[in-house]
């Protein structure tokens, strides 16, 4: 039943004619037309409404188009650029999905496509079934401030935000990106979570022989978690004094050659193989075991690479150098890194080295 008034002229695909059909018939007279595309009788449609209010139904759309100084054509081409838009767009969850094969095809990490895919998961649990051309930034906005979590954290969901509709933007989905219009909230600086030469101690002595080559790289090597993980022995040179980190493994995809300190050596002498992996089956496992073992109840976020970080600039007091061997810029060794520990401290943590059993700790005084 056409009783809607708001819907008039009514719209329909017509089998017989395998067109679509606008039916703009009114008790006064009128008539129907056909067209190829759901898009061309859309705008048929809304010329009909169009012309309805020229004709004295209502003035008032004529009078507002005025007011901004455009024609009821500058309206039509709006809209129809708004429908074709609509018409090309994608759900929520299909973009995620495309993103994240985009992602793996161009050789990402599986920690990277496994952070992404769960950050924006998050996200499509309001917005699964909803078409990205939609979405508006007071929507990014007020989910984003809705998140119970720290403002670094909501940054980082935003930030991944910002990559998935910056793609569809790329993709023809929507016309921009959404993102650039919501705040970014203030964080206030604080110095990265490392950990202490007794904790150190304590994780080491609560890792078994598997474990203890993935410990000792990460605490006095720096290497980023990823990067240890796809490690292998024969990276390791013991003889050379140097972990090589190939191109490949990276996280900068460019190669890098890592010390290996006088404590290290003596963590990975006695476990050593010619190849392999450095890390055991079900890390994540054992390394959670590991730190419940060493008393554990918070871990801060890369806390063995800030560790070291902190730890080595302490002790050579050289950011060019520390950026080397960590594969970071040396304004960003400096900004995170200085002053964190004393040299006293510093030289604690270079001496954190085995003794027989090579799993104890003799630690410095």
């Amino acid at each position: 039943m056409k009783s809607n008034t708001q819907d008039w002229p009514f719209i329909r695909f017509a089998k017989s004619e395998q067109k679509w059909m606008v039916d703009a018939r009114t008790k006064d007279g009128g008539s129907r037309r056909f067209f190829a595309t759901k898009i061309e009788a859309q705008t048929f449609a809304q010329q009909c409404r169009v012309a309805r209010e020229n004709s004295g139904i209502s003035a008032f759309g004529n009078a507002e188009l005025d007011r901004f100084g455009k024609t009821v054509h500058d309206a039509i081409t709006f809209y129809l650029a708004h429908l074709r838009q609509q018409e090309k767009s994608v759900p929520v969850s299909a973009a995620i999905a495309e993103l994240i094969d985009l992602k793996r095809a161009a050789r990402k990490s599986e920690r990277y496509l496994n952070d992404l895919r769960l950050r924006l998961g998050r996200f499509a649990q309001n917005y699964a079934d909803k078409s990205v051309a939609s979405i508006t930034s007071k929507e990014l906005d007020e989910w984003l401030t809705g998140l119970p979590v720290a403002p670094g954290t909501r940054n980082t969901f935003r930030r991944d935000l910002g990559t998935l509709f910056s793609f569809c933007a790329k993709r023809g989905y929507r016309s921009d990106n959404p993102v650039k219009c919501t705040e970014r909230t203030e964080d206030i600086d604080k110095p990265p979570g490392i950990l202490t030469p007794a904790q150190c101690s304590a994780l080491l002595n609560a890792s078994g022989d598997d474990l203890i080559p993935y410990v000792a790289i990460s605490l006095f090597a720096g290497l980023r978690a990823a990067e240890v993980e796809r490690l292998s022995w024969a990276e390791v040179d013991l003889a050379g004094g140097h972990i090589e980190v190939t191109a490949a493994k990276s996280k900068t995809k460019k190669r890098r050659l890592v010390p290996i300190p006088d404590n290290l050596a003596k963590w990975l002498q006695p476990l050593a193989l010619d190849d392999g992996p450095i890390t055991p089956n079900g890390l994540r496992k054992r390394f959670d075991a590991a730190k419940k073992r060493a008393g554990f109840k918070d871990w801060p976020q890369n806390a063995m690479r800030h560790s070291f970080g902190s730890y080595r600039l302490a002790i050579c007091a050289d950011a060019a150098r520390v950026s080397l061997e960590m594969g970071n810029s040396p304004a960003m060794v400096f900004a995170h890194y200085r002053e964190l520990v004393r040299p006293k401290e510093a030289e604690k943590y270079w001496a954190i080295a085995p003794i027989e059993p090579h799993n104890v700790v003799n630690m410095a005084a």
